[in-house]
C-alpha cells in the first residue's frame, strides 16, 4: 500500500498537471475565457483532490482485500478510472450549470468533455506514476 505522504504527492501533482492541461484547453474548446474554465477547473480539481485521495484509498483497500495486492491490471486501471470520474460527475455537473448560468445538458456536454480528458489523463499519469514511484514488491 501506499503511505499518506506518497498519497498526498499523487493527488496533488496529478491536479496541478491537470489543470494545467485542461483550462487552456478548455477555454480553446468551449470558446469561454480562460478565467471561467479556470473557476470550474479549480473548483472540480479541489473536490478531485479530496475525492482522489479518499476514492483511492478505499479502492486500495477493496482490491487489497479481493486481491491480496495493490497492483493493477490495465482492466482495473479503466474501471478504476471510470469509478472514479462517475462520481466526481454527480458533484461538479450542477456546479457548472449553476456557475455558467447554462442548463443541465450544455453542463453535461461540459462535464464529459472534461471527463473524457481526464479519463485518458489519469489512465496516463498513473502508469507513469507507478513507473517513477513504483510500489514496493510488497504491496
Amino acid at each position: 500500500m501506499r503511505t499518506t505522504p506518497d498519497r498526498i504527492r499523487h493527488a496533488i501533482s496529478f491536479e496541478v498537471i491537470g489543470l494545467l492541461l485542461v483550462i487552456p484547453l478548455g477555454a480553446i474548446g468551449f470558446g469561454m475565457d480562460a478565467q471561467h474554465i479556470g473557476v470550474i477547473a479549480i473548483l472540480a480539481a479541489t473536490l478531485a483532490t479530496l475525492w482522489n485521495y479518499v476514492y483511492n484509498l478505499l479502492f486500495d483497500r477493496a482490491l487489497k482485500r479481493l486481491r491480496g495486492s495493490v497492483h493493477k491490471t490495465v482492466v482495473i486501471r479503466i474501471v478504476h478510472a471510470l469509478m472514479f470520474e462517475l462520481g466526481l460527475l454527480l458533484v461538479t455537473l450542477p456546479m457548472i450549470a449553476l456557475y455558467l448560468g447554462i442548463g443541465l445538458w450544455q453542463a453535461l456536454v461540459m462535464d464529459v468533455a472534461f471527463v473524457v480528458f481526464y479519463l485518458v489523463y489519469a489512465f496516463a499519469f498513473n502508469w507513469a506514476y507507478d513507473q517513477i514511484f513504483p510500489l514496493p514488491e510488497t504491496a
